[in-house]
């Protein structure tokens, strides 16, 4: 007998956040660019990282673009009004450069400018080459957190599609509850990456 909405028990993760070891955020979480198809009835859509960028190709390499992102995501806003400037001149190319970076950071030329000599001068230039074990590491992380999400995601998908339609088939309900146990996993597998981001990044602030 066919069941158009069988239900699966299995419970959302929470979105934590990892603390990088220079005090910005590794969000690890439900993010915008996860799958806009509707949750199947009881399956829970596991969250996609928004911890490092990743491509449809497989797994990436996080760190050289995680890198760049917090050092200039480092200069937090002030309560007054930053009024003293220097001015600075470019060519053209340059400033097309800039801006064009800026924009794929999500912030302002001028912010995304003034945030890497801010951290020129304090030392604190963390930029590719210049790296430490445990950055690429927890950055390597945040990517596989996102390759192991979008595997709920995609099991969900066929929950959903099972759940919506279709000719009934006797192995329908097998195959939902399977789903449900690969959605389980794939939460379990998120949590370990989360703490295993959280304790790379708690030792190396220790250190």
């Amino acid at each position: 007998m066919h069941e158009p909405h069988l239900e699966l028990t299995t419970a959302q993760p929470e979105m934590t956040a990892v603390l990088a070891p220079d005090g910005a955020r590794y969000d690890v979480g439900p993010s915008k660019g996860r799958s806009n198809a509707a949750s199947a009835p009881g399956v829970a859509e596991v969250p996609w990282s928004e911890g490092a960028p990743g491509t449809e190709g497989g797994v990436v390499r996080a760190a050289d673009e995680a890198a760049l992102y917090r050092v200039a995501r480092r200069r937090a806003r002030q309560d007054v009004q930053r009024k003293e400037r220097v001015d600075v001149r470019y060519s053209s190319d340059e400033k097309t450069a800039i801006r064009a970076e800026a924009r794929r950071l999500g912030l302002a030329g001028a912010h995304l400018v003034g945030a890497i000599v801010l951290a020129h001068l304090d030392g604190d230039l963390t930029l590719p080459g210049q790296r430490t074990a445990t950055d690429d590491l927890i950055d390597e992380l945040a990517s596989l957190r996102m390759q192991v999400a979008r595997i709920g995601t995609n099991v969900n998908q066929i929950a959903h599609r099972l759940n919506n339609g279709g000719d009934p088939h006797p192995v329908e309900a097998a195959v939902l509850a399977e789903a449900g146990r690969v959605v389980a996993l794939v939460k379990q597998a998120a949590t370990a990456i989360d703490t295993a981001a959280d304790v790379a990044a708690t030792q190396h602030r220790a250190a």
